[in-house]
């Protein structure tokens, strides 16, 4: 009778079903078990191999019988179960399962509740009926491996025992997980066993054997560290102790080793194991478990100051649970405390209290050590080895070596000697735990959750901990560069970056940028950080600052701005301080045009976070017609930009530098601005809370930034030329990092050069026209038919057109491009898509026009103007750039000797402006107010007006119709601007002030502090020289003089609407308002020696003037209510007075008393609208004359300042 059949006599199996079942799990004992026993792999301790062969038949009656233990089912076979190979499981289990033999349907469902509570969000490991067998085996770097004859696996275990090694072992309650990553097959997946194996054995299972046999001659710690000082030869001993710390594993140099210290109590003693066939001890020794370490011998560590240590031989054997025969007495040194999620808040006591961003600091803290048990609910970066548990515990594993299995979400762990650090990156959890060389972890339950896919945003987050070990650099800064390596995985990739790597790289760039003062410290000591005692490492101290920068989208910042525009702000704070006074068309005006800027630190004003911003993007060309500004492009969106940069003479200017295109940048000083544009139709003041009367309302958001503040992260070809030359003129002084940055090989913006031909000519930009709407159809594309954005160029052609095998971008000058004979003029005709250079073309600068893939000169070569024959045409040839043609800027062009100088207009001051006759005008000026007009309908906006200043302090008025061009960014109060082409217009009164024309241009030069811009203080000015003037020379200015007498008080309430007198109603007929304002006007005479002046006040100047408190200026107003208006004329000092009406009286006391009549320091503007002499009779005696009297100049206050 053979094998099989004498096995299926033992069973007697009850249908057809259980028989073919027994004789699959025969044959598959057969065919993969027996075969691994057999081989040349060490003999199992067993009496199952018998004269060199392995019993089969045995073997089969021991596996069924241990199956028959632990199923569910009593009186039949678990014939649903069936047994896989190794290899099946690996090629064909793609999702993580579960599978236990003992479990029933309400067994299993309970589990499954259970677990998916345990981890919310996740779901249970799903149940396959699979049953695994095989022989446990030593794998490489300390692994432990299942194997057949198929192939073999990598095994987890939770508390493995050195008994099992080698032995033929079945596995009743397993999970697999497999390991979806590109490599060899033998690491495509993992099997995790619960419990305990059982052991394949005709004589007795595992739990028969016992945990630990006492071993003669073994010592114990005290003893044993007495050996260290006297090393003698050839000795070998054992000993036995409590392990106190386990060390990872690592590999130096090729060679694997780790560390583990046994103690008593009261002394410590490190055990050393490099030996290759003792590395799966690792596996084996745990935190708090007795052990005995059999053959050790006394070895020099070199390299650490403790010099002699005991090491594993390859005759050493470890026991676990072994119970010394004679013990020590104990010691009165407690077991370390075992915290849990409960506990962890008793690390906070030493914690700070939070402090203001504005007064953070970066301050050095000393963390605590301590041992840690707890549940992984978040797996934050699985290559950077962040985690997270309990929810609110973080765990960083990038200062050990990559563990050998990945920690899922749902594990228990065990954390020994792990370092508490209580915020230490404002990103992550408050209280961090930090493994270091000498801490241990272990999984104390695997996970019943099937983890989601991992997460592929940064697939190479495993660079991060190799420019950890590289660098060593503080743990505050790589958890900053993990959590903006996530931050940028999902704003660059795929959209900027095509390459996942770049992200890591980039995030560690911009760390080493933020954190300036974040310097490596060094290499690390591994066996000092392992063994010393007290303990040192690099989590010893870590920095805390609260105040380091914070990373932003563009879409992200964009969306914050604009929900801010409108829940910041009430409307009523966007008046002047005399809102409640103004009329409706006043407050529809007013509230028309607003703005808000935040800056990007909050310790330099208000911020839109309460840590300093930061944004990553690309700087490109506008990409929408509507646009003229640059933009800056992430892969969430794109936001406009005005943009300034250092000059060669070190004054700031427009951006003109073209190599920044392309340039994948980082900026850090920024100024956040959001226009809101209001149309409302609110009768008065009182109204502003009720949003029915707001018809239409929207915003417009952009930054402002120098050049200066950009880091550079992957610069783009130009860029690279461009720092070249930058280097080379300067000696070679270019720093470092800009060197480093043009030699990284691996950026996404630093394509080589494009090999196309193409044909350029030199240019120098003359002067440029601004950008307008005009019908420009004729040769153009489908897409451009219509009102597109234009504008000219007016430039000298330094040169001939040089053809190139390669596009040579802003590379140097060459001779050939050089031509001193006569100089060309060419107007450059820009429109639709070529219209996008108008922000980096600037006049009196170079650039090379380049016109790709063609090697025909002609096509930069300007047709000119036919006209009649014999008539003489003084115009210049024009050019239509087409829209893939480029320019470069050549910021170091040849000497230019022999040609003539640029025919730039000149740049005037506003006092240029103001003194000067000329029709057309360029001039450079500061906004020091922005006013929003509307139509003579009181609907839609007209057009903006500016009031611009100089450093003198006179003032111009510059108005603005933006109904034909593309809205222009920056026209904010405090910004510089350059305003060419502009018209010089003098009013019907006198008065000077500046027109937009179709050619005028508008450019921001310099950028000031927009939140708090203080023009420049007026000119002091005298009555008697500003009376004199006989033209416009200042507007504004500045007086000091002593009040003479009141000529008007003017008190009324006044319809909102029609502004009729309102008493009770309005007293006009026509008008239905039931809305009223209090207006008030004040005229007086005002005295500075050198001559008078009758000064205008109104609105909220009066109740000043008056010297009222609010109360009395209240009261009056209540008193008025009954009569609606009153008019006082107190005639200077007479008080001529025919009424008795107290109200009139007291007015009169006011106006005439010493409170009024004082010094006064006041800002005025003149009114131009009076008569430049008039005749006045005089009497003397009985004589009368006649003569020409300068009447006394005519102003308007603007601001009242008492002395």
């Amino acid at each position: 009778m053979d094998s099989q059949q004498l096995f299926l006599d033992q069973f007697e199996p009850s249908g057809e079903a259980e028989s073919i079942w027994l004789k699959e799990i025969f044959s598959f004992v057969s065919e993969h078990l027996c075969p691994v026993l057999s081989g040349p792999a060490p003999s199992a301790v067993d009496g199952l191999l018998t004269g060199g062969g392995v019993c089969a038949d045995q073997l089969s009656v021991c596996l069924v019988k241990k199956i028959q233990e632990h199923t569910a089912l009593t009186h039949t076979l678990p014939v649903s179960y069936r047994l896989v190979s190794v290899s099946e499981l690996l090629s064909r289990q793609r999702v993580a399962c579960v599978s236990n033999l003992s479990w029933s349907t309400n067994q299993q469902r309970a589990w499954a509740k259970e677990a998916e509570l345990s981890v919310p969000g996740q779901r249970a490991l799903p149940r396959v009926n699979l049953l695994l067998i095989g022989c446990l085996r030593e794998g490489g770097g300390g692994a432990w491996r299942l194997e057949d004859a198929s192939g073999n696996v990598s095994w987890e275990c939770l508390s493995p025992s050195p008994l099992w090694l080698n032995r033929p072992v079945f596995l009743p309650h397993w999970n697999y997980i497999p390991h979806n990553t590109p490599g060899p097959a033998e690491a495509g997946g993992c099997v995790e066993l619960i419990g305990s194996p059982v052991l394949l054995s005709c004589e007795q299972g595992l739990a028969a054997v016992p945990g630990g046999a006492g071993h003669s001659g073994a010592v114990g710690v005290r003893e044993a560290a007495g050996l260290l000082t006297n090393r003698t030869g050839g000795l070998r001993v054992s000993v036995c102790g409590q392990v106190s710390s386990v060390c990872p594993l690592l590999v130096i140099a090729g060679t694997s080793f780790f560390c583990f210290s046994l103690t008593d109590g009261a002394h410590s003693l490190p055990v050393l194991v490099k030996d290759s066939g003792r590395l799966w001890w690792t596996q084996c020794v745990c935190v708090g478990q007795s052990v005995c370490v059999t053959a050790l011998r006394v070895c020099v560590l070199r390299g650490w100051r403790g010099n002699n240590i005991l090491c594993a031989t390859d005759r050493s054997e470890i026991h676990t649970n072994y119970t010394l025969t004679d013990p020590e007495p104990p010691s009165d040194t407690p077991p370390p405390l075992m915290m849990s999620h409960n506990d962890d808040e008793d690390c906070e006591e030493e914690a700070e209290p939070e402090r203001d961003a504005g007064q953070s600091a970066v301050r050095m803290k000393k963390s605590r050590v301590i041992s840690y048990q707890g549940t992984v609910t978040e797996v934050v970066s699985e290559g950077a080895g962040l985690y997270v548990i309990d929810r609110k515990v973080g765990l960083c594993l990038a200062y050990q070596p990559t563990p050998r299995r990945k920690l899922r979400a749902g594990d228990s762990v065990e954390l020994h000697h792990v370092h508490f650090l209580y915020r230490p990156c404002p990103d992550f959890p408050p209280s961090m735990l930090c493994t270091c060389l000498r801490s241990s972890l272990r999984v104390s339950a695997f996970s019943r959750a099937a983890s989601d896919s991992p997460d592929t945003r940064c697939p190479t987050d495993g660079v991060l901990p190799r420019l950890l070990l590289e660098k060593n650099m503080g743990v505050s800064q790589y958890l900053w560069a993990c959590h903006l390596s996530s931050q940028l995985a999902r704003s660059l990739v795929p959209g900027v970056l095509k390459q996942q790597q770049c992200v890591c790289v980039l995030s560690w760039k911009l760390m080493e940028c933020v954190w300036r003062r974040g310097r490596g410290r060094g290499r690390r000591d591994i066996y000092s950080e392992m063994l010393d005692e007290p303990h040192t490492c690099p989590l010893t101290q870590y920095s805390v600052d609260h105040a380091v920068h914070q990373y932003v989208s563009v879409s992200g910042l964009c969306e914050s701005l604009e929900t801010e525009c409108w829940s910041s702000v009430s409307l009523s704070s966007l008046l002047p301080p005399d809102g409640s006074s103004l009329s409706r068309s006043q407050i529809n005006t007013a509230l028309s045009w607003s703005c808000r800027t935040l800056t990007s630190d909050p310790q330099a004003g208000d911020s839109l976070r309460q840590r300093p911003l930061l944004l990553v993007g690309v700087l490109e060309l506008p990409s929408q017609k509507s646009e003229q500004s640059l933009q800056l492009r992430d892969g969430t969106g794109t936001l406009a930009c005005v943009v300034t940069e250092t000059s060669q003479d070190g004054g700031q200017r427009a951006v003109f530098n073209t190599a920044w295109i392309g340039c994948l940048v980082c900026v850090q000083q920024f100024t956040m601005v959001t226009e809101r544009f209001l149309q409302s139709d609110f009768p008065s003041y009182q109204h502003l809370d009720q949003d029915e009367f707001i018809t239409h309302k929207h915003c417009r958001v952009y930054l402002q930034f120098s050049l200066d503040d950009l880091h550079i992260l992957s610069p783009s070809v130009a860029m690279i030329t461009h720092l070249r030359q930058k280097g080379a003129e300067s000696g070679g002084e270019v720093t470092g990092r800009k060197r480093r940055r043009e030699e990284e090989p691996g950026s996404s913006h630093s394509a080589p050069s494009s090999s196309h031909p193409c044909v350029s000519m030199v240019i120098r930009v003359e002067q440029k026209e601004g950008v307008a709407w005009r019908n420009a159809g004729a040769g153009l594309k489908g897409e451009e038919v219509g009102l597109t954005p234009c504008f000219s160029v007016r430039a000298a052609v330094i040169g001939p057109v040089v053809s190139w095998g390669r596009d040579p971008k802003n590379e140097p000058m060459t001779e050939r491009e050089k031509e001193t004979e006569r100089e060309d003029k060419v107007v450059l005709l820009l429109s639709g898509v070529s219209s996008r250079w108008f922000p980096v073309l600037q006049p009196s600068l170079f650039y090379r026009l380049i016109a790709t893939n063609t090697q025909d000169p002609s096509v930069l070569i300007g047709c000119g103007v036919s006209g009649w024959r014999g008539v003489e045409l003084h115009t210049d040839s024009t050019l239509q750039v087409r829209s893939d043609w480029r320019f470069h800027t050549l910021t170091r062009p040849l000497p230019l000797l022999t040609c003539p100088q640029a025919l730039s207009p000149t740049v005037l001051s506003v006092s240029d402006v103001l003194d000067c006759r000329s029709e057309l005008v360029c001039f450079q000026s500061q906004v020091c107010e922005r006013i929003g007009l509307t139509d003579r309908t009181g609907g839609s906006a007209a057009g903006v007006r500016l009031s611009v200043c100089d450093q003198t302090g006179r003032s111009l008025q510059v108005y603005l119709d933006l109904s034909h061009t593309p809205y222009p960014p920056g026209l904010l109060p405090g910004n510089t601007l350059l305003l060419s082409g502009f018209q010089r217009r003098v009013s019907r009164s006198g008065g000077v002030y500046c027109s937009l024309l179709p050619v005028s241009c508008i450019t921001v030069v310099s950028l000031g502090d927009t939140s708090s811009a203080r023009p420049p203080p007026a000119p002091m000015m005298h009555l008697g020289v500003w009376a004199l003037s006989r033209e416009q020379r200042c507007i504004v200015g500045q007086v000091k003089g002593h009040v003479v007498c009141f000529l008007l008080l003017q008190l009324q309430w006044s319809c909102s609407l029609c502004g009729s007198v309102y008493i009770q109603s309005c007293s006009s007929p026509q008008c239905c308002s039931t809305s009223s304002v209090f207006q008030s006007k004040a005229k007086l005479v005002i005295d500075d020696g050198t001559g008078e002046a009758h000064v205008w006040f109104s609105g909220a100047l009066v109740r000043p003037l008056l010297g009222l408190a609010d109360s009395q200026w209240e009261g009056l107003q209540r008193a008025l209510r009954v009569r609606g208006h009153v008019r006082v004329f107190p005639r200077g000092r007479s008080m001529v007075c025919d009424s008795d009406d107290p109200l009139l009286h007291f007015l009169l006391c006011v106006c005439s008393s010493d409170v009024v009549c004082r010094q006064l320091s006041l800002t005025c503007r003149r009114l131009n609208n009076q008569r430049s002499e008039e005749m006045k009779r005089f009497s003397r005696g009985d004589r009368d004359f006649m003569t020409r009297v300068t009447p006394p100049v005519q102003l308007t206050c603007l601001q009242l300042n008492t002395d």
